[in-house]
């Protein structure tokens, strides 16, 4: 067994060893490593000591310490800046390798394609013609705690009281999985060698005698069997905190293990405890369920388990609905399915790919031996709003789950008008263009239907061909000072009105979009 670690891990922990103090990588990180993932693909390194909150404060120059359960954050930056003072550093260091931007291939609309684009479109588009289109990832900070036991669990969520522990072993007694109970300790020796040098290197791979692994649960032999298991009673670790009823499904999914038995049954036994759990705890591991690479066998975990029912119980009214059409399954399935195919990587359009047809039981008709769901859409995006609601999204991702749900139904014919398609746009929004036809994607997939068909095609290329129409009250060639300076209006719900009627004659015709020809057409309206 090696281990890959990069060196500011390695300074970390021999900064404590300078200090007098013991100290080990913990959590996540070990089991990660464990499991070869690559060094640039780990984001989380938190350690833990024998030195409490005080003293760690006095070893790292730059800390924040704001946590009632003695956690003590180092940035990666300060790190770095402290370590520059005494060391040369390689060109390429952890943050930077974990801030690697993520690329994102494969856009549907491809904004290269279109000769002219929005406004707002630009910067998109000049990062468009150098490279794909990019996103940050953030990066947390490095955690450092002092042994810990837990106190007593009253709430099902936290402990009443966090005390200082003395040992490693107590404290990975406290941890809720084996495979995260496991902690890495690096040999001293080892350590002052590096550290004496004034060149360093971006890692190290340590061989077995360099450090030692503290495994006193067995987490090793459950990471190489892919098993989640509890540290000791299963009953017990669920009572004590039911969120991680809803993190070991999160980690079966991520990790691509299964749940042994006992755990299983726990978390069926004891799923009604998830109520004590604040719903912003269960959205950040639901969403990151439907990150995972396998976000459908989430779901089925959590509907076998009955933690989905304490989440989304809408979605249970379309089990045994059947459907009529192209489609092959009853609408539960068919959300899954449709869950399952979707090539978005984002949770947001995921969910809203889960949810898109929830509108369907409540509007399930049949009329003539026929089977109808009228305005489904619209009233699915009402649903979705208040599951988003629940769910305690933000407003921004809320809002995209509603447009998302409400407009999955957009059909197209080769004899709609350019005017329909900047409508189209227009609803969406630019930026939800892509998403929403992600979604399409899952959704003809998951009724077994082909990815794609002619027009949907011809809608793509049509919608790359408006994109550089006016389609907001911002791309008006007039504004509400203009119409009260010309047309001596004074402020008030008038001056929209009129604007709001002028972006509708605009987007029919695009050439009416001058001062001079949206002044005569305002003074029809007054």
């Amino acid at each position: 067994m090696r281990l890959n670690l990069p060196f500011e891990v390695l300074y970390i922990l021999h900064r404590f060893n300078e200090a007098g103090f013991s100290s080990f990588l913990v959590g996540g990180a070990v089991r990660d490593l464990i499991m070869n993932f690559k060094p640039d693909s780990i984001k989380d390194y938190d350690f833990t000591s024998n030195a409490v909150p005080e003293e760690i404060q006095k070893i790292f120059a730059e800390n924040f310490y704001e946590n009632k359960f003695g956690t003590v954050s180092v940035t990666h930056e300060n790190l770095i800046v402290e370590m520059s003072k005494k060391y040369q550093l390689p060109d390429k260091n952890l943050i930077a390798m974990i801030q690697k931007e993520e690329v994102k291939t494969n856009r549907i609309i491809d904004l290269k394609k279109a000769k002219k684009i929005h406004a707002s479109l630009k910067d998109k588009a000049s990062s468009a013609d150098q490279e794909p289109e990019r996103e940050i990832k953030t990066v947390p900070p490095f955690e450092m705690t002092t042994f810990r036991s837990d106190g007593e669990y009253l709430d099902h969520r936290r402990p009443e009281s966090v005390d200082f522990g003395k040992s490693i072993e107590e404290d990975l007694e406290r941890r809720d999985f084996t495979i995260n109970a496991l902690a890495i300790s690096v040999n001293e020796k080892y350590l002052k060698n590096i550290f004496t040098q004034k060149e360093i290197k971006t890692s190290y791979e340590l061989e077995l005698a360099d450090f030692d692994l503290i495994d006193l649960h067995d987490g090793k032999t459950d990471i190489s069997k892919r098993i989640i298991r509890t540290v000791g009673k299963a009953d017990q670790r669920f009572i004590e905190d039911a969120l991680r009823m809803l993190r070991a499904i999160r980690l079966a999914v991520q990790l691509n293990m299964d749940i042994d038995t006992e755990t299983y049954y726990a978390i069926r036994f004891h799923k009604d405890l998830l109520k004590f759990i604040s719903f912003e705890r269960i959205r950040d591991e639901f969403l990151k369920i439907l990150a995972s690479d396998n976000p459908a066998k989430g779901i089925e975990m959590l509907d076998e388990s009955g933690l989905l029912e304490q989440i989304i119980p809408e979605l249970y009214q379309g089990i045994n609905m059947q459907q009529r059409g192209h489609h092959t399954t009853d609408v539960w399935t068919h959300s899954i399915d449709s869950l399952r195919h979707c090539p978005s990587k984002d949770p947001i359009v995921r969910l809203a790919a889960l949810l898109h047809d929830i509108g369907k039981p409540p509007s399930y008709r049949e009329e003539n031996e026929e089977i109808t769901f009228y305005n489904h859409d619209i009233l699915g995006s009402r649903i979705a709003s208040k599951i988003a609601l629940r769910l305690r999204m933000s407003k921004k991702d809320a809002q995209r789950v509603f447009i998302l749900v409400r407009y999955h139904m957009f059909h197209y014919q080769e004899h709609h008008s350019d005017s329909s398609i900047r409508r189209f746009i227009r609803r969406v929004g630019f930026e939800n263009i892509d998403d929403i036809l992600d979604l399409r994607e899952g959704d003809r997939l998951g009724s077994g239907a082909k990815k794609t068909s002619w027009r949907l095609e011809e809608m793509k290329n049509r919608i790359i061909e408006q994109l550089n129409q006016p389609m907001g009250l911002d791309d008006l060639a007039i504004n509400g000072n203009d119409l009260m300076k010309e047309l001596s209006l004074k402020p008030g719900p008038i001056l929209g009105e009129i604007l709001d009627k002028l972006l509708e004659k605009i987007l029919e015709n695009p050439e009416l979009n001058t001062r001079e020809e949206l002044l005569k057409e305002a003074k029809k309206l007054i």
